[in-house]
């Protein structure tokens, strides 16, 4: 995968959470780490934020897995698949009121955390999508970078929502966690990454061409060995993604 998803394991039984980040990196995920502690997870989840977290139900320290999913929840919307021996109706109660997207018993087979992990990627992709046809004048409750249309993009500019025509977009260059988009009329800074960003515009219209810039195709006015020219500047064109290029402008 060019881009797994990532998964935090929260499990005191080191041998368990290693036999989990195996079978994880075999399905093709990534780990950003094992962690023994809730509060170990909290400060992991602030420092480099997953995807998905697996987390044991019964941590031993000061906080059991289901306060370290209450805790993590009051500064992130990371989906929780509890791993859980103890299955009683108190703990179920108590983890059910987190909303897990999942939970695995132990001893777990490795097709129930397979399953449990493609169905949380597969509802996270749903939100994405809805989260799509959101529009500016009925934003979810919270708090986004950017809603996406058919034919524009809303982005939050200081204080307020400010509408880019998507014809009017050039390219959009990365900068680390931040990507800037140079339209007709401005240059915008968004705080988000290239791969959520180029995920979330309107298929047809851009195209990647190198791991720091993506191109509206209808602005592409040459094709070179190594850039292609928009707007008068030229872009760097990785030979990885030159086929891509070229394939696009062939069909509009």
């Amino acid at each position: 995968m060019e881009n797994p998803l990532r998964i935090l394991i929260v499990e005191d039984e080191m041998v368990i959470g290693a036999n989990i980040s195996l079978q994880l990196s075999r399905f093709g995920y990534e780990v950003t780490g094992i962690v023994p502690r809730g509060e170990e997870a909290l400060v992991h989840v602030r420092e480099n934020q997953p995807d998905i977290v697996l987390l044991d139900i019964n941590l031993k320290g000061n906080i059991d897995g289901i306060q370290t999913a209450e805790l993590m929840q009051k500064e992130h919307d990371i989906p929780v698949i509890y791993l859980t021996a103890n299955a009683d109706d108190a703990h179920f109660n108590r983890a059910k009121a987190t909303h897990p997207y999942a939970f695995i018993s132990k001893p777990y087979k490795s097709l129930d955390l397979k399953r449990a992990i493609e169905l949380t990627a597969s509802r996270l992709q749903s939100a994405s999508q809805a989260e799509t046809h959101s529009t500016v004048e009925n934003p979810s409750s919270k708090d986004k970078s950017s809603f996406i249309l058919t034919d524009s993009i809303y982005v939050r500019n200081h204080d307020k929502m400010v509408k880019i025509i998507v014809k009017d977009i050039f390219y959009i260059e990365a900068e680390r966690n931040y990507c800037r988009i140079f339209s007709r009329d401005k240059e915008y800074l968004l705080v988000m990454t290239l791969k959520d960003l180029s995920e979330k515009l309107p298929q047809g219209h851009f195209v990647r061409v190198h791991r720091s810039y993506i191109v509206n195709v209808e602005h592409v006015d040459e094709v070179a060995i190594s850039h292609v020219a928009v707007a008068k500047k030229a872009i760097p064109l990785s030979k990885s993604y030159r086929d891509d290029l070229l394939r696009v402008l062939q069909t509009i």
